[in-house]
């Protein structure tokens, strides 16, 4: 990456520091969700500087908020929670989105005094850096949108099976939270175990009366069988390393 890319929110010369807090345990699929927006809290406050959250979430499908408004909204969390599955809806918007304790997902919180100027390219840019960690694990992977997918987006990412390179699968979800002082840019990357999420989101999707394709829905691992979170996860924060200067947290000095 540039030294622009370094510092895509204009930020001073010397790279800035980057604090990653692996979380362990899951706080619960609610509990989850509102604490990356406490820690936006705190970073638009001045109490935490920029930071990079990881975990692998308790089974959750995660609706947008005109989902809530559908018809078929109702019929859609019982779906959720018959297959196991706790129905939410998040702030930001989007449609319905799913993953559980097979997926990494990727809280990256930054305190910035004008945080909406950039926030489109943010999009752009850490989904190529997400793509480019898929990439280095040795998945086919690249940023946009593929026909018929779940919560679709203009810069998702997809990987490719090498074999059947019309097989494109959604891989990694991105939404973005701006508010006045800070912003959280969440990620979520399907490694294992797709079956469970392709069945949740086609029941979830079907009550709420909305058209996709099933197929689009997959993991990193069905595309390279021996991928797993943890080396996912290591690759990431490797990535990151070309953006900030990475630095080690604890996770628990945030719950204190």
């Amino acid at each position: 990456m540039s030294e622009a890319r370094n510092e895509p929110d204009g930020g001073a010369s010397t790279r800035r520091d980057l604090t990653v807090y692996r979380q362990e345990e899951s706080l619960g699929a609610a509990e989850d969700l509102d604490f990356a927006l406490e820690l936006l809290k705190r970073a638009r406050s001045g109490q935490l500087g920029p930071s990079l959250r990881l975990y692998r979430p308790q089974p959750t499908v995660a609706f947008g908020q005109r989902d809530a408004n559908l018809p078929g909204f109702r019929a859609a969390e019982d779906a959720c929670r018959e297959l196991g599955f706790e129905p939410l809806v998040r702030k930001a918007g989007g449609r319905a989105a799913a993953y559980h304790q097979g997926t990494l997902v990727i809280d990256h919180i930054e305190p910035h005094p004008d945080a909406i100027v950039r926030a489109k390219a943010r999009f752009a840019e850490f989904g190529e850096l997400l793509a480019g960690a898929l990439r280095s694990v040795g998945v086919h992977a690249a940023v946009g949108e593929i026909p018929g997918e779940y919560c679709p987006g203009e810069f998702s990412v997809h990987g490719q099976n090498s074999e059947f390179p019309a097989h494109r699968v959604k891989l990694i979800g991105t939404a973005q939270r701006v508010v006045s002082g800070g912003w959280l840019f969440s990620s979520v990357i399907v490694v294992e175990n797709s079956g469970p999420i392709r069945d949740v989101l086609t029941a979830s999707y079907a009550a709420l009366g909305l058209d996709w394709d099933p197929a689009t829905a997959g993991a990193a691992n069905d595309l390279l069988p021996h991928l797993d979170v943890k080396t996912v996860e290591d690759a990431v924060v490797d990535a990151y390393r070309g953006y900030a200067h990475v630095v080690d947290g604890d996770f628990r000095t945030l719950l204190a």
